[in-house]
């Protein structure tokens, strides 16, 4: 582990070969450039990224490498508006918001939602997790308008 307490590329790489996967130089090019992307992590950026650097990796093989990486608990991911996005476990601390009207997106931080958390739970005996979907809703500056198809917020 590094200091942030993010496995390493060489941590993942041994994690996933003592599962029994083989280490391809794709996958080690794959696992290489996620360990080292910070914040979100969308696979066709990496796709990109890795092509440039092993122009044989194919697309799929990133999404198949992302999938493969969350199995085994080192990403996690949100649904927002463009797909999914990856983030390395334990750094997924924010809710994505999405304006309906101008598709605007911001983050905030998760622990801002801790009473909300705690009031839905009582209130329905279930615990949400407010990181996995976007939450969408009106920014600022749409607040007060008509939302795309014309009805009010």
């Amino acid at each position: 582990m590094n200091s942030d307490l993010r496995p390493d590329t060489d941590g993942v790489l041994e994690l996933l070969r003592q599962r029994g996967h083989r280490m391809t130089a794709q996958r080690r090019a794959i696992v290489l450039e996620i360990m080292s992307t910070r914040g979100h992590i969308v696979p066709a950026d990496i796709a990109g990224r890795v092509q440039e650097k092993e122009p044989g990796v194919n697309a799929s093989t990133v999404y198949r490498t992302v999938e493969l990486l969350e199995e085994v608990g080192v990403l996690t991911h949100a649904h927002v508006e463009r797909g999914p996005e990856y983030h390395h476990s334990g750094e997924h601390n924010h809710v994505h918001l999405v304006c309906s009207n101008c598709g605007s997106e911001r983050s905030l931080p998760v622990g801002l939602l801790d009473e909300v958390k705690d009031e839905f739970a009582a209130a329905t005996a279930f615990v949400p997790d407010f990181t996995h979907y976007a939450v969408r809703g009106l920014c600022e500056k749409c607040g007060g308008q008509r939302l795309k198809d014309g009805s009010k917020p």
